[in-house]
């Protein structure tokens, strides 16, 4: 537990548009991984490493946010600030200025930290998190002389160092008079102005985190979901066949139901309502979730199935993202795997990407539907609301 009072900033305005249409009506905070939404465990971070109040900056779909954490989460209270529009971190930092008081932790809330690095980072006075990774020149590079600190550079071309910034941070009270940072090159206003400031005010503590995400495209989601689900130990208080098998760190939520002849390989999640079955085949780091229903002859791998999303009869479905409400006709199958072997790649903001994954399906928006028979290629996004016609293979974005 931190000595000092700590307020913890939340960042969670911001709409998420690398990982549309998962975004299309709820904001990327809000996203499903494991049990609770991405924002939560940014959340759930701060309060174990101590902070004694949470502030969410909200702006995009900003009920969604505040119908989940309310006004008390985790023994806490909860405040709000709203960010108009947005214009950069610091700028949402600043929405919030007047609620602060003291020293005060700023979080992404689409990130996913190691909650021992940031309990680390509340006691190491100004300090901002680190972390090592393979190509530092899409992120913000850290030099340090000690563990202190020394400069901050923005996605360079020739990175000094292989110490990313994790977007997690203790600034100290006076920081608040900082945040007037002015506008950037992408015409946003940047925290990492202000932890310039900082840098050249104070000794600032680089606090290396054994693990970090940033959230932003749908893989990443995905692989949100192997970490978090990958921690559950198994528990099962739904209602489950005598004849379901299932193996492993396996959870099945009170209210659901697993139906006979199924078989489960954790590390797997049953949310509550969710239905399994029968003759259903669940593995990898699967998450079903509320209300979900996977049905005869389906088998789902390492996916995750948003609330109310139904896989009835007879379909695959492997590495992949399902909306709200998605409902998959019978004989829908997922292609997963090039078969040049290379990784696949996904449209982001109108541009291919790879995903850097051999693996990988589809990423489907809320409320979306596909006739019988229908085939989905590796890569491929479907709009909300979209209708696939019987029979169709699909190739391409729709």
């Amino acid at each position: 537990m931190t000595a000092q009072s700590v307020q913890a900033v939340v960042l969670a305005a911001g709409e998420g548009t690398r990982i549309r249409p998962l975004s299309a009506s709820l904001p990327k905070p809000m996203l499903p991984v494991a049990d609770r939404p991405l924002a939560a465990h940014a959340a759930d971070a701060a309060v174990q490493a101590g902070a004694d109040e949470l502030l969410l900056v909200v702006g995009y779909e900003a009920d969604a946010v505040r119908e989940y954490f309310g006004d008390e989460y985790a023994g806490i209270p909860v405040s709000y600030a709203v960010q108009e529009t947005q214009a950069g971190t610091a700028d949402a930092v600043r929405a919030a200025r007047d609620q602060l008081d003291g020293p005060f932790a700023v979080l992404n809330g689409d990130n996913l930290y190691d909650p021992d690095a940031i309990a680390e980072l509340f006691d190491s006075g100004p300090a901002v998190g680190a972390f090592r990774v393979e190509d530092p020149s899409n992120y913000g590079v850290l030099s340090t002389e000690g563990g202190v600190v020394t400069d901050i550079v923005e996605k360079p071309a020739d990175p000094p160092t292989n110490l990313a910034n994790t977007g997690a941070y203790l600034f100290p009270d006076e920081a608040r008079e900082w945040l007037d940072v002015p506008e950037s090159e992408r015409g946003e206003r940047e925290i990492t102005d202000v932890l310039a400031r900082t840098v050249a005010e104070y000794d600032v503590s680089a606090v290396e985190l054994d693990r970090w995400l940033d959230v932003g495209r749908p893989w990443e989601l995905l692989e949100a979901n192997e970490w978090k689900i990958d921690e559950l130990d198994r528990e099962i208080r739904g209602e489950v066949h005598e004849t379901a098998d299932l193996r492993g760190p396996v959870v099945v939520e009170e209210g659901a139901s697993v139906d006979a002849g199924v078989v489960i390989e954790g590390p797997a999640l049953v949310r509550a309502g969710a239905s399994v079955g029968p003759n259903a085949y669940v593995r990898g780091a699967t998450l079903l979730g509320e209300d979900a229903k996977v049905g005869h002859g389906v088998e789902v791998k390492n996916s995750v199935l948003m609330p109310g999303a139904t896989v009835g009869h007879l379909s695959y479905v492997g590495d992949s993202v399902l909306g709200r409400n998605v409902n998959f006709g019978a004989g829908t199958n997922v292609a997963n795997l090039r078969h040049d072997d290379e990784p696949v790649k996904l449209t982001v903001k109108g541009e291919r990407v790879s995903t850097g994954r051999r693996k990988f399906g589809v990423v489907v928006g809320d409320d979306a539907k596909t006739g019988i028979n229908v085939s989905l290629n590796v890569g491929t996004k479907l709009s909300p609301g979209v209708g696939v016609p019987p029979g169709e293979t699909v190739t391409r974005d729709r």
